[in-house]
């Protein structure tokens, strides 16, 4: 396939929008832009849909899907069902994952297509900034050819970060590696407390893998709130995840024998010598990401990048090279799919939507989802975030730990069982909440609603006044005590009839 991609090299070196980058953002922006008539090109040298589709949200819920129906089929004995012996085939949901994947690219293609927007395979670089090149429209160089455009935008997304230590790159696998596994290890060492990690430490303990987390503080999650933080930690022990914390890798070892891996922590103190966990079958390192800019030309064209890399980039998306902007993981803010997303489209709103000249993406209050085992749901400020915001005097919170209702026929004491948890967190005398955190069964599919009351200003006393769906989790929520006297202390109520289950 020539560089000038699969929709007729000879439609012109000129565009109103070069988008580089086949992203979630990059091409919700080139379509939308399209969508005005605008003249619209993208270039991707690897398949369509970026980190979410290939290597991350998408093909990481099917995951976690597959590892949920193993935990139903084993929780199956507390309803009723005498289930046999079962048995996980992970080349099979891995043929049919990367098929659904494949299925995805095909569609974001044709998707292009039917929006009128040209599709360039192939590695953009921007040359060499001439004299006053800043007030010319900015080039972009695919292949052999040269391209100019009114406005270029970047959306290059980002890519797992491998800790410079003995043996790392040699024997482990970051996450996109994970789902390159054509089979399920026996015995799996995770390293990171991020989301990354902890979503696969889960899959993996789900589908029978013998689990270790390597956690280099005392924590999961660190910045979410400590309620989330803390019974995460403790769901997922209870779950069978083996977490290691305080724990530093300083390299990773291969038996020549057994192909088997050895993780070395580093010391913690004077006497410490460190520790050797021995009989990985895999290693998996998920200690973060870092933007994708390496072959972009960034200093040579006048982009100023963060001390991470990261492109720098002003409310509007504007980077300091007149004409050029970046959206998604490459900015480092927010690195959700969804918020990429919606910035490139009010950037192409703002460019080429004469009616919408101030159009920007909101920041604020962006509700996010991890789909670990069990799910957390977070939007707004931690209680500490709040705290430091507004003043302790100021700050109100509610809690509410409880068992979710399907745990309750179980044949299991009650301290045993799995919990959820949730915190509302408020602001000021009318109790304006400014955060919600969930972690339990259904946090994920429970939040967006509440996301959207909050983003548009909702105090407890809204909460109280809606009524509770019952028996569900979520009503826990709209009942935390005391419910319906926002704003007059010292007034309790007794616990939900459910809450004790």
């Amino acid at each position: 396939m020539s560089a000038a991609g699969p929709q007729g090299a000879g439609a012109g070196t000129h565009y109103d929008l070069l988008v580089i980058g086949g992203g979630s953002g990059g091409i919700a922006a080139a379509r939308r832009a399209a969508s005005y008539g605008a003249k619209v090109a993208i270039v991707e040298p690897r398949p369509l849909g970026g980190t979410c589709v290939n290597v991350g949200c998408v093909p990481k819920k099917v995951m976690f899907h597959a590892a949920s129906i193993a935990e139903t089929l084993h929780d199956a004995r507390h309803y009723g069902f005498t289930v046999g012996p079962t048995s996980f085939n992970w080349g099979k949901i891995k043929a049919s994952r990367d098929a659904y994947v494949r299925r995805l690219n095909g569609i974001y293609a044709s998707n292009l297509k039917s929006s009128k927007v040209e599709y360039l395979v192939g590695e953009a670089t921007f040359p060499p900034t001439r004299s006053g090149a800043r007030e010319s429209p900015p080039e972009v160089v695919v292949g052999e050819r040269r391209y100019t455009a009114r406005a270029v935008l970047i959306g290059t997304g980002g890519q797992p970060m491998m800790p410079d230590v003995r043996g790392a790159k040699e024997f482990c696998i970051d996450s996109d590696g994970f789902f390159a596994l054509e089979s399920l290890p026996r015995r799996a060492a995770v390293v990171g407390a991020g989301y990354i990690a902890v979503e696969l430490a889960g899959v993996l303990n789900g589908l029978g893998c013998d689990t270790h987390l390597f956690v280099r503080r005392e924590s999961v999650l660190r910045q979410t709130d400590p309620l989330v933080q803390e019974t995460l930690m403790a769901e997922m022990r209870r779950a069978g995840v083996c977490i290691h914390t305080g724990c530093t890798p300083s390299a990773v070892l291969r038996d020549d024998a057994s192909g088997l891996l050895t993780l070395c922590t580093a010391p913690r103190g004077e006497d410490d010598g460190g520790e050797q966990h021995e009989g990985f079958e895999s290693v998996l390192m998920a200690i973060g990401r870092s933007p994708n800019v390496a072959r972009l030309g960034l200093e040579a064209a006048g982009i100023k990048q963060g001390p991470r890399g990261h492109i720098l980039v002003d409310e509007f998306q504007q980077t300091s090279r007149d004409g050029v902007y970046a959206v998604g993981d490459v900015t480092g803010k927010l690195e959700l799919t969804p918020m990429a997303i919606a910035a490139g489209r009010r950037l192409a709103d703002r460019l080429f939507n004469g009616a919408l000249p101030q159009a920007k993406a909101s920041f604020d209050t962006v509700p996010s989802v991890y789909f670990t085992h069990p799910p957390v749901g977070t939007v707004g400020l931690t209680e500490p975030q709040a705290v430091k915001r507004y003043g302790q005097d100021n700050v109100k919170v509610y809690t509410s730990r409880f068992v979710n209702l399907f745990f309750g026929p179980f044949d299991t004491a009650p301290a045993d069982k799995p919990k959820t948890a949730v915190k509302l967190v408020c602001q000021g005398p009318d109790e304006k909440v400014v955060g919600l955190h969930v972690v339990g069964m259904g946090a994920d599919e429970m939040l967006q609603g509440f996301a959207v009351a909050i983003k548009m200003g909702a105090t407890k006393a809204d909460f109280d006044a809606c009524v509770a769906i019952h028996p569900t989790a979520a009503e826990e929520v709209v009942t935390l005590p005391p419910w319906g006297l926002s704003g007059r202390l010292g007034v309790s109520r007794p616990p939900h009839p459910c809450s004790s289950l």
